[in-house]
């Protein structure tokens, strides 16, 4: 049994790890003043908001620093399957939005490490829409929406696969986008099932646009244009974005920098994301994204916030040690599983 200290997903905290069947468990409370303490800091797996898990080798991910993903496009049925256990190789759980798999080195422990998986289900388009014509897409992973029935179809097909959020693209450089009107039934279908509309927003004007209408996050960081102070303002107050910022390069990863920087300082939720299967990246914590994050003016605890650590007090929780870290120290590249060993005085 070790004092440490700990961060829950909002500040830092003091706790107690200990042995548990074998285990490294966490529990809250402050410890007893003679306690040996854990040399460095805990919290739970890291979030990526933004990733294609059909469009990756999923089994890559055993071993990650990850606890959660949120997918933003793919076949919902296939999703579903993933998100209820189906996952190739791994063992499958109860319909808990888990899915187990399997370590990639003898394990710390007999237990698998346990990946949360939210998804949007299938990319919601205009007709002819981007990403209908895109060999990447997997197939079902597409539906073209002409009208206000095709658009409630989509919702409630989206609503009852379990998704936990509406992905709609935007993109007015690759094909045709939605009318103001069409967008914003779109988005008060999708609030009908508690489903916020994430949107792919490319091409000028695009970004200003869909969260005018309705949506409530960015799936990635604007870097069509640099957008000015006082539409970031407006978004800073009503909206998210996730950062996806290490997929450009040249002017595109500029702008975007630069709007994540203006949008972060005027309070605005940014939210670690990477596109993962969008071109070769690790299947972990990307360090370029945690460079251009950091480059954007996130460090410390606002670069935690926007990892979004999984509450580490959770039964199931994967935990994360930082060796030799404080809180001011604390880098999430360094993190890797705690295990049994580190207990050992």
């Amino acid at each position: 049994m070790h004092a440490a200290t700990f961060f829950d997903g909002v500040g830092w905290r003091e706790g107690v790890v200990e042995l548990v069947d074998g285990r490294v468990r966490l529990s809250d409370g402050h410890p007893d003043a003679d306690l040996p303490r854990l040399d460095g800091v805990v919290l739970g797996g890291f979030t990526d908001h933004h990733v294609h898990l059909q469009l990756v080798d999923h089994a890559q991910l055993s071993g990650s620093r990850l606890g959660r993903v949120v997918d933003l496009g793919g076949n919902p049925g296939v999703l579903r399957r993933l998100a209820r256990g189906g996952i190739k190789n791994a063992p499958a759980t109860r319909d808990s939005g888990t899915f187990s798999i399997p370590y990639p080195y003898p394990h710390p422990h007999p237990h698998a490490h346990a990946l949360v998986v939210e998804f949007a289900g299938a990319f919601v388009a205009a007709p002819g829409g981007y990403p209908s014509d895109r060999e990447w897409a997997p197939e079902g992973s597409v539906r073209e929406v002409a009208d206000e029935r095709a658009a409630a179809d989509a919702v409630a097909e989206m609503a009852d696969a379990g998704a936990s959020c509406l992905k709609v693209t935007s993109n007015s450089t690759a094909g045709p986008v939605f009318s103001d009107d069409l967008f914003r039934t779109i988005v008060g279908l999708a609030a009908s099932r508690s489903l916020p509309v994430v949107a792919h927003a490319e091409g000028p004007g695009e970004a200003q646009r869909v969260i005018a209408l309705g949506a409530a996050r960015l799936a990635h960081a604007p870097f069509t244009e640099r957008l000015d102070d006082e539409e970031i303002a407006r978004q800073a107050a009503s909206a998210s974005w996730i950062s996806t910022l290490a997929i450009h390069d040249g002017p595109a990863r500029a702008i975007a920098i630069d709007n994540v920087r203006r949008f972060h300082a005027a309070g605005g939720t940014v939210l670690y994301g990477t596109d993962l299967g969008n071109g070769p990246m690790p299947n972990d914590l990307n360090a370029r994204e945690i460079a251009a994050l950091r480059e954007a003016g996130l460090h410390s605890d606002a670069l935690l916030h926007a990892l979004a650590p999984m509450d580490p007090l959770a039964p199931s929780a994967t935990l994360l040690f930082l060796p030799g870290a404080s809180p001011p120290t604390a880098d999430p590249l360094a993190a890797r599983p705690l295990i049994p060993a580190d207990l050992k005085v």
